[in-house]
């Protein structure tokens, strides 16, 4: 594991160069954002997106997102009208997810069984200047302590199971906030992840906002840093 310590208001282009080898290759990145820590690989490289599936515990997509410079990356990949383009537009970078429909080519791309994914721009300098320089989408989880599958029947924001399928997006984006990491450091603990982007800092054990923007109307599937409606 390769830990890089970065200052995210002067970033060395050597320690992203080295971030982009990694993913290029199928590894796996720590990385800090404006709300608590994800962990991401390049979303072209189908080593990578299983190594990411082994360590979320999980196949449920539904606690996947898409992490983007801007909207030009996932323009292509979901189903984007005006009315959506506008929305997002104005609520980014910042700390939100957008599920959206997507196009065949992404299901194919990714090995999707749901039509929907999440999307995000964080509003921060490490993965932004990752993505950037990736020239592609990071497929990402948040970092937490264990699978949905370790957390005990009575745990706080468990997802709720129902006989016949799968968790749906309100349940599977749901874990109690003590799962989440403050510090780089309890990142090294993790089996798996080949470099953690260090900027010597806490993070806080905050969720973004959720908004579903599939259907007519916005609905919020999980209330969290980003302020809607606005």
């Amino acid at each position: 594991m390769m830990i890089e310590y970065v200052i995210p208001t002067n970033l060395d282009d050597r320690a992203i160069a080295r971030g982009v080898e990694t993913l290029a290759r199928g590894g796996l990145a720590a990385l800090p954002t404006d709300t608590s820590w994800s962990i991401a690989c390049s979303m072209t490289s189908p080593g990578g997106i299983k190594r990411l599936r082994a360590l979320s515990g999980s196949r449920d997509e539904g606690h996947f997102t898409l992490l983007c410079a801007g909207m030009a990356q996932f323009g292509d990949l979901c189903v984007l009208d005006n009315s959506r383009f506008r929305l997002i537009k104005g609520l980014t970078p910042g700390p939100y997810v957008f599920i959206l429909r997507t196009l065949l080519g992404t299901e194919k791309a990714l090995g999707l069984r749901r039509k929907e994914i999440g999307v995000r721009i964080p509003d921060h300098p490490v993965p932004l200047a990752l993505l950037r320089a990736l020239g592609r989408p990071l497929y990402s989880i948040t970092a937490k302590r264990g699978g949905y599958r370790d957390l005990p029947p009575s745990a706080p924001g468990r997802p709720v199971s129902r006989p016949g399928r799968e968790a749906g997006p309100e349940e599977s984006w749901v874990f109690p906030e003590e799962a989440l990491f403050d510090e780089a450091w309890e990142l090294e603990l993790l089996e798996g992840i080949d470099i953690i982007f260090d900027p010597g800092e806490e993070r806080p054990r905050i969720f973004s906002s959720i908004l579903d923007l599939t259907a007519g109307e916005v609905r919020v599937l999980r209330a969290g840093a980003g302020v809607w409606p606005r």
